[in-house]
């Protein structure tokens, strides 16, 4: 992917993100110049643009705040892969993404380590971020961590989360995973 020629979609400062259209979205470059629409730019391009420069695999990143992840991005709680068959399956392995000032440059280096082996991040005391092959798949991996973190949260009230075993868990990642972004 060029840094010159490609292009992503962005929403612009200010919108409810419940209320865009395809037409509110701006399209930018890797540098976050606007391209396409109408808007100011979010300064959050730099997380996007990172993982899209690193992940020639990834087609779309989804950002946000969901209230249950980002209470364990908060915590400094991680979310294990092993308790749920959607963990594995659709998370992978959720990174933990050290803090930094989020709209920086800072940001994009926290997560940059992170890049080649998760799909999905916890960004510490900020929201989560997850990467997908199109903006259907990178949806569905923000929706499922926030259901798999209500889900361990709601355990913990019941006296803990346990695992699955280790040969079940195994198994889903050797044949489940087939097929899904790495």
């Amino acid at each position: 992917m060029s840094l010159e020629s490609s292009s992503t979609p962005h929403h612009p400062v200010g919108v409810s993100k419940g209320h865009l259209k395809p037409n509110d979205l701006l399209i930018i470059d890797l540098k976050g110049e606007l391209i396409k629409g109408d808007g100011v730019v979010s300064s959050e391009y730099r997380l996007h643009t990172a993982i899209y420069a690193e992940r020639t695999d990834c087609q779309a990143v989804v950002h946000a705040h969901p209230p249950v992840a980002t209470g364990f991005a908060l915590a400094g709680e991680e979310i294990p892969d092993n308790l749920l068959p959607e963990s594995a399956v659709v998370l992978g392995s959720v990174a933990t993404v050290p803090f930094a000032m989020p709209g920086t440059d800072a940001m994009a280096e926290a997560i940059h380590p992170l890049l080649a082996d998760h799909k999905t991040f916890l960004l510490a005391n900020h929201g989560a971020a997850v990467m997908g092959k199109d903006l259907y798949d990178a949806c569905f991996r923000m929706e499922t961590l926030e259901r798999v973190a209500t889900v361990i949260l709601h355990a913990r009230t019941l006296g803990g989360p346990r695992p699955l075993p280790n040969q079940d868990f195994d198994h889903l990642l050797n044949t489940a995973l087939n097929g899904q972004l790495n």
